[in-house]
């Protein structure tokens, strides 16, 4: 007994010290368990001139379910949302264009047109001719985009609170952007707080100095996240696709979280009129970010989508 006590107090030292002297490191050990229980792990692959991070797991036969994150985020985002996917199917996730280990120069375009075709060569590079695509807020944007200019590629399309379309309700987010304010900017380590708060519906608190790393990741890449920010936010307001989502062939899963607040849940009934083989299923006291909010019962609604496609 006073072995495992010992064992432990020096195991809780370790995690102590580590957090007030190594926070980073501490930081990416917790991200490298998380893949490790998904089942995933980091891969990269050329396209063009640049190299695609991407994370991969699960059953390598059939077709492969391929998740895009939103803007700000990266291909860890679908982490938590792995194990519950890797188990049935070969689950594939980018780091985008501007945003995670990709290429985030300034003297490039990040409009949705241009991540479309970007995305296209990523498949093409990685030998994948059909796949189920999905993608969270600016990811579901580039997924629907995708699914109306490659429909021979699209399998099913799995749409999580995505941007591009305008619902009969304007969002918090719509009407910052319409004044000019840019509400996903963080201006301090403190503004972290507000940032979870405005993303999810009931946020997990975090440490510190994990919001100092957050922070410090965000301002290291302040001019190039402002250009795609407002790239998106222009596109999503001035040329929404709601008159184009009769050009999805493929079929469609809207998931949604009833308190987003960076897209309004109006947008659900848009894409369930619009797109004429889709079902939508909205979250209770779920904000913008289902797949981490709630990975579990999101998962499970997906993969009975994947099931019947």
């Amino acid at each position: 007994m006073m072995i495992i006590l010992y064992f432990l107090g020096a195991l809780i030292l370790a995690v102590l010290v580590a957090y007030f002297i190594l926070p980073k490191a501490l930081y990416d050990l917790m991200t490298a368990m998380l893949r490790l229980r998904g089942g995933i792990r980091q891969k990269s692959v050329r396209v063009g001139d640049n190299v695609w991070p991407f994370l991969e797991g699960g059953r390598g036969d059939g077709v492969p379910v391929v998740l895009l994150h939103g803007f700000g985020g990266d291909k860890d985002n679908w982490s938590i949302y792995a194990p519950h996917i890797t188990k049935y199917h070969r689950l594939i996730a980018p780091d985008l264009p501007g945003f995670g280990e990709n290429n985030r120069s300034l003297d490039r375009d990040y409009d949705i047109s241009s991540q479309v075709h970007r995305l296209n060569a990523f498949l093409d590079a990685m030998n994948i001719t059909k796949c189920h695509i999905g993608g969270n807020s600016m990811g579901g944007f580039i997924a629907l985009q995708f699914a109306m200019e490659y429909p021979d590629k699209v399998s099913s399309l799995t749409l999580f609170n995505n941007a591009g379309v305008m619902g009969e309700d304007k969002s918090e987010l719509a009407v910052a952007a319409e004044k000019g304010e840019n509400s996903l900017a963080l201006s301090n380590v403190a503004d972290v707080d507000r940032l979870m708060a405005f993303v999810s519906y009931k946020p997990v608190p975090m440490p510190k100095n994990f919001k100092k790393i957050f922070f410090a990741e965000a301002e290291a890449h302040r001019e190039v996240l402002d250009k795609i920010f407002w790239q998106i936010a222009g596109a999503g307001i001035n040329h929404p696709l709601n008159d184009r989502l009769g050009e999805v062939m493929a079929p469609s899963l809207i998931i949604w979280g009833r308190h987003d607040r960076l897209i309004d849940v109006s947008c659900v009934a848009v894409l369930d009129e619009g797109i004429r083989d889709s079902e939508a299923v909205i979250f209770e006291e779920t904000g913008h970010i289902p797949m981490i909010e709630k990975p579990k019962e999101t998962a499970a609604v997906h993969r009975a989508f994947l099931a019947k496609h």
